[in-house]
């Protein structure tokens, strides 16, 4: 039951960003060529949730006090992750997006780092998830230089 929570709330930005649907504004930015199509984003932040869930549960469930400055990183990189959405497709907004997810970048930094010392294997769940913030933000600088 655990980690159907951690599960739970580490959708909590798929559903803030679910209020938020834009496609027609993503078309009409100008992208640049490496730019993936805007269905994609979908099945990868499934996955992604779904890895980050198991993680926090990882953490969560090792026994001591130690947990709870990885878990703070996890909800505050959580938080900006589910900013994110808002800002760049409700307030239109990819220069300030920029800012959240260079933010949210530097927060997932510290939280794979402190799931590293605590629990290695949730660690390297977030990994993936890493990765793809990292080519986020690419994408939104670059869609932020193009579209300014």
């Amino acid at each position: 039951m655990r980690l159907l929570r951690w599960l739970a709330i580490s959708f909590v930005p798929a559903v803030i960003g679910y209020r938020f649907p834009a496609p027609d504004y993503y078309a009409r930015l100008e992208r640049p060529p490496w730019a993936p199509p805007g269905w994609i984003f979908g099945p990868v932040w499934t996955v992604l949730y779904t890895l980050m869930g198991i993680a926090a549960w990882l953490v969560a469930s090792k026994d001591g006090s130690a947990s709870r400055t990885p878990l703070v990183l996890w909800s505050a990189q959580l938080g900006l992750n589910a900013t994110w959405t808002p800002v760049f497709f409700g307030l239109r907004a990819p220069g300030l997006a920029l800012v959240n997810i260079v933010l949210l970048w530097l927060a997932l930094v510290a939280t794979v780092t402190a799931f590293f010392s605590r629990r290695p294997v949730a660690g390297v769940l977030l990994i993936p998830y890493l990765a793809w913030v990292s080519f986020a933000t690419a994408l939104t600088f670059a869609i932020w230089r193009r579209n300014r």
